[in-house]
């Protein structure tokens, strides 16, 4: 039986075991998904383990998206220093990112259009490359950042010289505001932003998806904001991954939907 993994720590709340798995049963196909909490250290093995043939395919979530690039044959994902998905090809062991499409068709699937409007980002870890790259090509017309570590966020400034750096805390105007930082995966979690000095009608976005609504996006929702969590996203980069891994890109229906919504 082949075997998939989705290595990260934290990795509790992902839910990529159970959507792989189902579409794995619904095609007959003999594989099995897993998810493994790992240490920086053992990304190396778990390279090898994949080189050996004792994993046919990794999805890779915080915070390895860019500590994984060194031990792979290839990376597809040179723009955003980012890898959620390895794949083989040819006994070559190969980074790509699907995360730039789940963002893109997540937003299609609102219906909500990015172009020509001001994007504020909170957070500069692994799929922070994956949002703004998207952003830029669907020509948003104004990227905004803001980091607790300034460190980070000047070096996506060197990836993405438009974009512009926010002091941790300040807030700027904008039309949509995206969470891309791991603040949330636990109730205690709360961004520390003023939701006095934001406007009303402005759209609240988090890459978060468990749990549902985060801190972030529950007190924008108490004062009459847009939200969305990233549920879409998440499942829109799962079918990239799926056909990259067998030949097969399965739908985004509402079976996949009603399987991720019942915990």
């Amino acid at each position: 039986m082949k075997r998939y993994l989705v290595i990260g720590n934290p990795i509790e709340h992902s839910l990529s075991p159970r959507l792989h798995n189902y579409w794995f049963k619904e095609n007959n196909i003999e594989a099995v998904y897993e998810k493994k909490q790992v240490k920086e250290t053992e990304i190396k093995e778990i390279i090898s383990e994949m080189k050996n043939g004792k994993i046919e395919g990794i999805n890779v979530t915080v915070p390895f998206k860019k500590s994984v690039i060194p031990f792979l044959d290839e990376s597809e994902s040179r723009t955003t220093q980012s890898v959620n998905t390895v794949y083989k090809k040819k006994n070559r062991i190969i980074g790509t990112n699907t995360d730039i499409l789940g963002f893109k068709y997540a937003l299609q699937h609102i219906k909500y259009s990015v172009k020509e409007k001001k994007i504020f980002i909170l957070g500069a870890g692994g799929v922070t490359s994956s949002i703004i790259f998207a952003l830029e090509q669907m020509q948003a017309s104004n990227i905004m950042l803001s980091n607790r570590t300034k460190e980070k966020a000047e070096n996506l400034k060197k990836l993405f010289p438009k974009l512009e750096l926010i002091k941790w805390g300040d807030i700027k105007n904008f039309d949509m505001i995206i969470n891309t930082t791991s603040l949330g995966l636990k109730e205690s979690d709360k961004i520390p932003i003023n939701y006095d000095y934001i406007g009303p009608g402005k759209f609240f976005y988090d890459v978060i998806y468990n749990p549902k609504k985060t801190n972030f996006l529950s007190e924008a929702e108490k004062l009459g904001h847009q939200i969305e969590n990233g549920q879409m996203m998440f499942a829109y980069q799962a079918q990239k991954a799926f056909e990259m891994w067998t030949g097969l890109l399965p739908p985004v229906n509402k079976k996949v939907i009603e399987l991720l919504d019942n915990d």
